[in-house]
Formats: structure tokens, C-alpha cells, sequence
């Protein structure tokens, strides 16, 4: 009888270790920033003849909630766009507004060149373009461009999801003003390139996991990976 409810308690036991690995192994994602070019930055290869920004992008996962982190200057624009048109035609001043967003914008005529960081949030999945669209789109056909397909990953966080939060997005012009507006950017004050940053819905399950962590360490699992831990408990529970 007692060797009965030892076995069910250890069961339970491992059922509720298996639960609480799962959620570990869901807040143990986390949102992305990307510098883009990493220590090159962002420029056209008139500037910098050895980038590819298309090659820094390839093989790296884009979710929703990440930021792309732009290190240019004043001398450099940034434009995101879903049309591929206007990307294939490096065409910002033709382009659409409910599907091109220039976050950054130059100004030729400045002969005081300033640097810059301009972070840009991934909205929305599929495909997204960025290129440079000043000098009538030379410098993004001088290698200023690329491409990328952003996952659904773990969805928007809050501070991107709901409009009344103060989170980065275009804003309109205001009334009398020639010149176009630039979209306000956000950058947290413990920004620091590149970082994960934990999802906000997952906070809570974070500090379960990690106490989820340390239990499995003490009962010698610690070198045990993953995968293995789960099917260990996933066995113990059906049998």
C-alpha cells in the first residue's frame, strides 16, 4: 500500500516537472535585436566596398517583437517597405504609404554628417525590405539593401501590440509641414546590441521555470539534456 502511493506520488511528481519543463523551454525564448552589418554598420559599398547585407542576413531568424539596429549617419536613410516593387526599384518617393515606412530619413544638403542609431521594430510577418532610398536610390543600388521573412515567433509584446502604448510606429506629418515626419523610435534604457530580451507575457513563467531548473539539478538530472529530461518524465507519467 505505501509502496502504491509512493509510486503515485512520484508520478505526480514527474508530471508536474514535465509541465513546468515545458514552460521553461517556451519563456526560455526570447525577442532578438540585430545589428545590422554588424561592425560595419549601415552604409552603400561606395563607403564601405565589403558589405553584404543580404549575407548578413542569411541564415538568422526574424520573429515578430525584434528590432533591426541601424548604425549609420545622417548621410544614410532607412526605409522598410512589404512592396517588392518599390524595393526592386530602390523607388521610396513613388512608394505607397500603407506599405513603405521611411524611419530615417538624410539630408544631402548637411555638410555636418552626424551619426546615428535608428531601431526598427518587425511589425509584421512575411517578407520585409530595407533599403536606402536617398540620391534617387543610388546608394541602394550600390548595395544598400536587403531582404528578410519575419516568423510570427512568439507574437508582438504588449508594448508593440496595443496603439495606446508608446511603442515605435509611423507618425503622420503635421498640418503645415513640408517636410515628411520621421517615425518616433524607442529604445529601452538597458538597450544594449545584441541582447535577447525576455517576452513580457512570459515573466511569470520565467521565474517558475527557473525554480523548475533547480529542482531537476537536485535531483541529478543536471546532466541530462533536455530532450532527454522530457522524455525521462514523459515516461515516468504513463507508466
Amino acid at each position: 500500500m505505501e509502496q502504491r502511493v509512493g509510486d503515485s506520488f512520484f508520478k505526480i511528481l514527474c508530471c508536474l516537472l514535465l509541465l513546468l519543463l515545458v514552460s521553461f523551454s517556451r519563456s526560455a525564448e526570447a525577442y532578438k535585436n540585430y545589428t545590422v552589418g554588424d561592425s560595419l554598420g549601415w552604409y552603400d559599398s561606395q563607403e564601405k566596398p565589403s558589405v553584404n547585407y543580404q549575407k548578413w542576413a542569411s541564415g538568422k531568424t526574424f520573429s515578430l517583437g525584434d528590432f533591426l539596429i541601424f548604425n549609420t549617419d545622417t548621410n544614410h536613410s532607412v526605409v522598410l517597405t512589404y512592396n517588392f516593387t518599390t524595393y526592386k526599384l530602390c523607388d521610396y518617393d513613388n512608394s505607397v504609404d500603407n506599405d513603405t515606412v521611411q524611419w530615417s530619413s538624410s539630408d544631402p544638403s548637411n555638410t555636418a554628417t552626424q551619426q546615428v542609431t535608428v531601431a526598427v521594430p518587425l511589425l509584421k510577418e512575411g517578407p520585409t525590405y530595407f533599403f536606402s532610398g536617398d540620391y534617387d536610390g543610388d546608394q541602394c543600388r550600390s548595395g544598400q539593401h536587403f531582404m528578410i521573412n519575419v516568423t510570427h515567433g512568439q507574437g508582438l509584446p504588449k508594448s508593440l501590440r496595443d496603439p495606446s502604448d508608446e511603442s515605435p510606429g509611423p507618425t503622420s506629418a503635421q498640418s503645415g509641414d513640408d517636410e515628411e515626419s520621421t517615425p518616433d523610435t524607442i529604445v529601452p534604457s538597458n538597450f544594449n546590441n545584441p541582447k535577447e530580451e525576455m517576452a513580457d507575457d512570459d515573466d511569470d513563467d520565467h521565474k517558475d521555470a527557473s525554480d523548475a531548473s533547480v529542482l531537476l539539478l537536485f535531483m541529478g538530472f543536471k546532466y541530462l539534456s533536455c530532450r532527454r529530461i522530457f522524455f525521462i518524465l514523459l515516461l515516468s507519467c504513463l507508466y
